[in-house]
């Protein structure tokens, strides 16, 4: 029951992250679509990777793919933190800039791998490797191509105050976005 739950919430989650990720990287950046679409994702991947450590059907214990959705995890907040925060200052972008993207590129190299792993007759590690690869290549030449698009020095960005509370800083992040 529980298995069958994770299964259905990874699914879930995977398609959904899918849909807000490709939304977010076509939206103008910086606008209101452009937060809430990033939320959206950021939470549908945090469901995503969180369900993962339920899932043991393929080696019935902590595997790769259990290993990939710790780096997937780490990229995620790596991303979402400093945009979030607005820290380093100087700096916050470049970073939310290169996780996110990353993020999405792994989450796209998942779903590619799955899909050929599908395949009839396909050779599983094979096709994982085939897909996860050509997916990485692909996305980091995007990634640096992107890159030239953006002006990440002098950044205006207001760091959160120590000491204010999450809920404080979640009106103050939402009067901003108004």
């Amino acid at each position: 029951m529980i298995r069958q739950f994770a299964s259905t919430f990874h699914l879930v989650s995977a398609v959904s992250a899918l849909v807000f990720g490709l939304w977010v990287i076509l939206a103008r950046k910086g606008t209101r679509l452009h937060k809430q679409a990033g939320y959206a994702y950021f939470f549908n991947m945090l469901g995503l990777n969180v369900s993962a450590f339920f899932i043991y059907r393929l080696t019935g214990h902590f595997g790769p793919f259990h290993g990939a959705a710790l780096a997937s995890l780490f990229t995620l907040m790596a991303g979402f933190i400093p945009a979030y925060l607005r820290l380093p200052r100087g700096g916050w972008l470049e970073l939310h800039y290169e996780f996110m993207n990353w993020s999405y590129v792994g989450l796209v190299a998942a779903a590619v791998s799955e899909a050929l792993t599908r395949l009839p007759s396909s050779p599983f590690w094979w096709m994982v490797l085939l897909g996860s690869l050509s997916v990485f290549v692909t996305g980091g030449a995007l990634i640096s191509k992107g890159r030239g698009k953006y002006r990440f020095e002098n950044q205006s960005s207001r760091p959160r105050e120590a000491g204010v509370d999450w809920i404080t800083a979640w009106r103050q992040r939402k009067a901003s976005c108004n």
